[in-house]
């Protein structure tokens, strides 16, 4: 997958409560989650966010709790890719469950600022910055990871596979 957006960035030890926080949780449909997504540290990324835009966090990405309502709410948001310095194992496995592709880079996040443009081809790891001209390599997703992604999450690739391998 190749995407090319405009950054949304934010710092180390972004929990699931400050992507969608709790009090908007009596629901799991995305459209409404994505209006709530990151209210609580950027009121504007959900009135302002466009589809392709990409998300840039530093240490920790996703850190709190286990449920997947936090990367439903950015993907929802037309985010289609996450990058940052880490990310918290558990919203790791949830990026992956409901396809969104989830890269990073270490420290080489620091040199990524907001508005900046970013094209990235998650096949292989790239990530262009076309405000800066720096390129950046992070661990290509795994074929099945992708594949995963492609299918729109783990649940409609096992549905279309009838498989895990």
């Amino acid at each position: 997958m190749q995407v090319e957006g405009k950054v949304w960035r934010y710092g180390d030890n972004i929990d699931t409560d400050v992507i969608i926080p709790a009090r908007y949780l009596n629901t799991f449909d995305p459209k409404e989650l994505a209006k709530h997504c990151m209210v609580d540290i950027d009121e504007t990324f959900a009135k302002e966010v466009q589809a392709g835009d990409i998300m840039v966090g530093g240490k920790n990405f996703g850190c709190g709790s286990s449920r997947e309502h936090a990367p439903v709410a950015i993907a929802a948001s037309g985010i289609p890719v996450v990058i940052a310095s880490s990310f918290a194992r558990i919203f790791y496995r949830n990026g992956i469950n409901i396809g969104l592709p989830l890269l990073e880079i270490g420290d080489d996040v620091e040199k990524i600022h907001a508005n900046d443009r970013l094209k990235i081809d998650t096949a292989t790891g790239t990530i262009e910055n076309l405000t800066t001209g720096d390129t950046f390599h992070a661990h290509p997703l795994p074929d099945f990871v992708q594949e995963i992604a492609k299918s729109g999450g783990l649940v409609n690739y096992v549905r279309d596979h009838g498989t895990l391998g």
